[in-house]
């Protein structure tokens, strides 16, 4: 079985205050979610938090599902699957010598997306360009940083008419 996992960070000032979410997806239906507010951050801590958070997730699950991790973060996606390596052989510096910004999320990305290698892949996905889940977790994390809570229900029914008033994943604390 493939699941899908959409991930979105926002940030209402850089730096200012800042949510993460990610949701992932069975059979087009939405079976877990998360979110959580941080009151002082930068968007691309963020991005990286909410993909962070969802691997932990999925770290925690004994199944061996598949999973393909959407990210609309070029700064995440190319990070994870390009420019780490590079990073690591030059002991966490840049192209420009300097030190590789928020080394702290990226060795803990590093040691899941290693871990899991075998069960996750990765996508891009082109933010505020009409698709379904990408719109549902970018309004999730944008609730996060704005209020510190999120209105699952109201977030659903807004992209999904007829969505249960029930939802089916576990809401985040």
């Amino acid at each position: 079985m493939v699941y899908k996992i959409y991930t979105d960070g926002a940030c209402k000032r850089n730096p200012g205050p800042g949510g993460w979410a990610y949701i992932i997806i069975k059979d087009d239906h939405i079976i877990k979610q998360s979110s959580a507010h941080v009151v002082n951050t930068t968007n691309n801590r963020m991005e990286m938090t909410a993909t962070l958070e969802a691997l932990k997730y999925i770290d925690t699950i004994d199944e061996a599902n598949q999973y393909e991790i959407y990210v609309d973060s070029k700064y995440v996606h190319d990070g994870i699957t390009s420019w780490i390596e590079k990073w690591k052989l030059k002991n966490w510096k840049t192209s420009a010598h300097k030190d590789v910004l928020n080394q702290d999320l990226w060795k803990e990305l590093d040691y899941f997306n290693i871990k899991l290698e075998d069960r996750i892949k990765w996508s891009w996905v082109k933010g505020h360009s009409g698709n379904k889940y990408n719109d549902i977790v970018d309004e999730l994390a944008s609730n996060a940083a704005k209020k510190g809570s999120v209105s699952q229900e109201r977030s659903l029914e807004s992209y999904l008419p007829g969505f249960p008033s029930q939802p089916r994943f576990e809401q985040s604390s």
